[in-house]
């Protein structure tokens, strides 16, 4: 009686239920019709049947990610049980970040100081950023999730989960493979992959892939916009000026290149890649939902009204708090223009330099508009090569895996949707990375023991600069950051099995990582040094030369350098850690495996960069952990016609990096601990030839057991209930029994497919994709307006194939029904606004295959 809710579960998965994508059914390799076809997976190291792996997998192949229309990593988000992908994060303006959680676990943030909670894996190579993350699919061979910690094989970082890439590799004869696709907002695509032989044992490969389509979201005038006063966009220090203007939002211009050589001769094998990905593109929608009069909207509405609000006053100007004179020169120190006074403008005498106050007239009552004109753009270059080898040495591969990465991006965001500039954010990234790697894995004693050992160097050096303007210059955030990580681990993994039935499995990891930053934050408006004028501190008087005794009121903590938030001098960390794992298996016949495992994940500390007050320090914040039990099985029943495989797991995740809204900053410190439990189901069926469902269910139950006070660094020592973010008719808050974010309790998706055989007039498939995610919060603090509410995404696509099978043409459709909702956002409380980007709409495609 005790196993009836598990049995319960599966028996409602088989059923009924929705989707984890296996390969569709067809003749498998004994001959036997309709069913499964086998999966080989790497997610051990080495090649095996997914059903022999004792990890929660969910695998796609090339055939079923084209057929279910994902495009990208975020794309796999509807069809992976416990898993939410977003394309971008709050005001990253591109959809290349990648915001990734597995089982409550990930980050949310594209920061160069703030690492990833899941691993991206490019043919075995980390992507140490999330910027860039979320890959196109151009010429995937297969896509693996792994869930939960990976720490043992995969690694610091990957303390939800990996999801590893696995691209395609040249073939021996020539073949070719692509398409051309158009659809809803102009979308064109085009991708193809053809492989070369060159000699005997040496074949090559070329992949291409563009896309390019019009953004969903349109910006419009303002209506009497010209009739007011306000400085040009470029009177304040950004990133760069791009694309400035009307237009839409959320579109899609870019293209990759990616190029393989592989020897092949028998026992040394080489394999030689290169790729490179450019994208010149729209930023992603972004849609103001609330506009209030906090701090800087209040102060500004009041200056240009004219009123200087007594302190404490909190009546004047809608009731915000109290205003200061503090518009007179925005320019600041060091500024690149001195801009006039805006005070009292519009109660003057002159009409003609009016300003709009900024309020809630700019939010609009589509979805799909906005009245922003300032920065619309998102630019990325991004590439990398590497050199993998092989050696057979018995019953033993040595391999090896040497390469280097590197990125450049470009970002520009108008967050206010206003004619105002109110925020406006853009950031420049660049960075680098090498890695190498060393594995041997092989088997002994008559292949009862399987090993794994392993070492690994990563370093990884580059820069993030900040530009935000809030309030027409009120305050000008000038942050360039210097950061460098060097890592160095030695892994080993064992397999041993007492008999056909039994084995065991232990492993670990061990992980040393030097961190070093400096941050370089400031305010380009002397902000600071004009409220302490305003009230009066003797030496601020003027502020285009800072007395000391002024920059020592106001607290900056670097002479001769009045601006700058942070103190001086490259901050280190050092972090070591151990990550083991160990797990049994048991197979009761040959078709289901029984297995059991704990396991531990790691991920580093590091430092917020986001200051908007100075500090005497360096505010870091520490490591997290997690710690895993993982029961399931993986089965394949009625001669392979049903395959089902079922996890439960619980976690004590420790230490966790959240980034929430301090002040104007958002902020990355420790929240507290959390206990994650809960379970997934994947169901394969093949009842009779040409008809497949798939289908998954996936629980998590995600909530804080401990939360610290905001001024304790390490909550891993802390106790009791203190609150980290207090409840408030805005936000639900942050308390002991709180949900973390981005996690839905339930997800379900079921995907039937037809394949109608026409003998010699081809083949039709018949796809349907339905998937079901309960409601789950977009940010820390649980906005409520951020909300996620519980949605239904269907997708369809019906296929012909020529009898020949060299051409197929699919017309299909994604969110069928309109379904629209909040994937990202942030609730600026000081700058007056809540925004978020909405989910695309409803659109159709159609698709042009061949293949030769």
């Amino acid at each position: 009686m005790k196993f009836a809710p598990v049995s319960l579960a599966v028996l409602a998965a088989a059923l009924a239920t929705p989707a984890v994508a296996q390969e569709q059914a067809q003749t498998d390799d004994s001959g036997s019709s309709g069913g499964i076809q086998e999966i080989v997976v790497t997610a051990q190291k080495r090649a095996e049947n997914v059903q022999d792996v004792p990890i929660s997998i969910s695998a796609f192949t090339a055939g079923a990610l084209q057929e279910r229309a994902v495009t990208s990593v975020a794309s796999l988000s509807n069809i992976a049980p416990n898993v939410t992908l977003d394309a971008g994060t709050p005001f990253s303006g591109s959809s290349s970040v990648l915001s990734a959680y597995i089982r409550g676990i990930g980050a949310n943030d594209f920061a160069f100081n703030i690492d990833p909670g899941v691993g991206i894996y490019l043919d075995g190579v980390y992507l140490a950023r999330s910027v860039g993350a979320n890959q196109e699919l151009p010429d995937v061979e297969r896509v693996e999730v792994l869930k939960g910690p990976q720490g043992t094989l995969f690694g610091r970082n990957t303390i939800g989960g990996a999801i590893s890439i696995v691209t395609h590799d040249p073939g021996n004869e020539f073949r070719f493979r692509g398409d051309v696709t158009t659809g809803s907002y102009k979308l064109f695509s085009a991708r193809g992959t053809v492989d070369i032989p060159l000699a005997e044992s040496l074949s090559s490969s070329v992949a291409f892939s563009i896309k390019t389509r019009n953004g969903y979201l349109r910006r419009l005038p303002f209506p009497g916009a010209e009739n007011f006063a306000s400085d040009p966009i470029t009177s304040f220090k950004a990133a760069g000026y791009n694309n400035v203007g009307l237009g839409t939002e959320g579109g899609d211009n870019n293209w990759n290149l990616r190029g393989k050589i592989r020897y092949d001769g028998g026992a040394f094998r080489a394999v030689l890649s290169g790729d490179y990905s450019n994208v010149d593109t729209s930023q992603i929608a972004n849609k103001v939902i609330s506009v209030f009069a906090p701090v800087f909207a209040s102060t500004y509405n009041c200056a240009i009204a004219g009123v200087i609000a007594a302190p404490g006053d909190t009546t004047t100007c809608g009731g915000g708090p109290p205003s200061f004179a503090l518009f007179g020169n925005r320019g600041g120190l060091n500024s690149i223009n001195d801009l006039p006074s805006i005070f009292g403008v519009n109660a003057d005498a002159n009409p003609n330099n009016n300003r709009l106050p900024y309020d809630s007239r700019f939010v609009t009552n589509n979805i799909d508009t906005s009245y922003a004109n300032g920065n619309n753009y998102s630019k990325l270059k991004s590439g990398g090569g590497a050199l993998t080898l092989e050696y057979d040495i018995g019953d033993a591969t040595l391999k090896s895996i040497t390469a280097y990465r590197e990125l450049h991006w470009n970002t520009g965001m108008d967050l206010d949707n206003s004619p105002l500039n109110f925020l406006h954010t853009s950031f420049t990234m660049n960075q680098k990375q090498f890695s190498q790697e060393l594995q041997l894995a092989g088997s002994a004693m008559d292949k009862k023991l399987n090993y794994v050992l392993g070492a690994y160097y990563f370093t990884e050096s580059g820069d993030l600069h900040d530009y935000v303007t809030f309030a027409e210059g009120l305050l000008q955030v000038d942050g360039p950051n210097d950061l460098k990580t060097k890592n160095y681990a030695f892994y080993g993994q064992v397999d041993y099995k007492f008999t056909d039935q039994f084995a065991i499995t232990l492993g670990g990891r061990y992980t040393h990582e030097d961190k070093e930053f400096e941050g370089f934050q400031s305010d380009r408006n002397g902000l600071n040094y004009k409220i302490l004028n305003f009230l009066g501190v003797p030496g601020c008087e003027d502020i285009s030369t800072i007395s000391a005794a002024c920059q020592a009121a106001a607290g900056f903590p670097n002479p001769g350098e009045p601006l700058r938030y942070y103190i001086a001098g490259r901050q280190k960390k050092v972090f070591n850690n151990f990550a083991p794992k160990v797990g049994l298996q048991f197979h009761p016949t040959d078709d289901v495996m029984l297995y059991g495992s704990w396991s531990k994940g790691y991920k580093t500390g590091g430092w917020t960069t986001r200051l908007s007050a100075p500090l005497d320090y360096a505010p870091g914040f520490g490591p997290e952990k997690a710690t895993t039990w993982e029961i399931g099985v993986k089965s394949e029943l009625l001669d392979r016609h049903l395959q089902v495989n079922a996890a439960a797991f619980t976690t004590n995740y420790t230490g966790i990096q959240l980034n929430s809204q301090k002040g104007i900053s958002p902020t990355v410190q420790n929240t507290g601990n959390a206990r994650i439990r809960g379970f997934e189901v994947e169901v394969v069926a093949a009842p009779v030839p040409g008809l497949t469902f798939t289908g998954s269910v996936g629980y998590t139950d995600a909530k804080y057991t401990v939360i610290c006070g905001e001024n304790n660094e390490f909550p891993a020592f802390c106790e009791g209930n203190n609150s980290y973010v207090a409840p408030t008719p805005i936000q639900a808050g942050v308390f002991k029994g709180a949900p973390l974010p981005k996690t839905p309790k339930f997800k379900w998706n079921f995907s039937p497919r037809y394949e109608a055989k026409l003998g010699s007039h081809g083949t039709l498939v018949f796809l349907g994709d339905i998937t079901l995610t309960s409601s789950m919060w977009n940010d820390t603090e649980r906005t409520f307006l951020l909300q996620r509410p519980g949605t239904t995404v269907i997708n369809a696509s019906v296929t012909y194939r020529d009898p020949s099978d060299h051409w197929e043409i699919t017309g299909g459709g994604t969110n069928l029904t309109d379904e629209r909702y909040l994937t990202t956002g942030q609730a600026q409380l000081a700058g007056g606004q809540i925004y978020g980007t909405y989910s695309r709409p409803a659109e159709w495609y159609v698709r042009l295959g061949v293949k030769f």
